[in-house]
């Protein structure tokens, strides 16, 4: 028997090339990861490891799809407001009360 695979509303993608994760592209990996469970978001946003993106000046860099947003730098610091902007809001505009 095989799952169904729901196709995410959101992905997420973080470079793990080595200078992103150098500059702590893994651990912004994993504080999205963890955002995305504790808002319950695991079936409508994934976060995917990529290798480099070939913008090393600009390490860590993340990929927001579908709005194609790019954010460089990204720090686990940043990875909160990333998120509210990017994914919470998304959310909220999209099921509003």
């Amino acid at each position: 028997m095989s799952r169904e695979y729901k196709t995410p509303k959101q992905v997420i993608y973080v470079c793990t090339g080595d200078k992103c994760k150098k500059r702590g592209g893994k651990e912004a990996g994993k504080a999205f990861r963890e955002l995305c469970k504790s808002y319950g978001l695991k079936n409508d946003v994934e976060i995917i490891k990529t290798d480099c993106t070939d913008r090393c000046k600009l390490a860590p860099v993340v990929c927001i799809q579908p709005q194609n947003q790019w954010l460089y730098e990204v720090s686990e610091y940043k990875v909160q407001n990333i998120f509210q902007q990017y994914i919470l809001n998304a959310q909220q505009n999209e099921n509003p009360i």
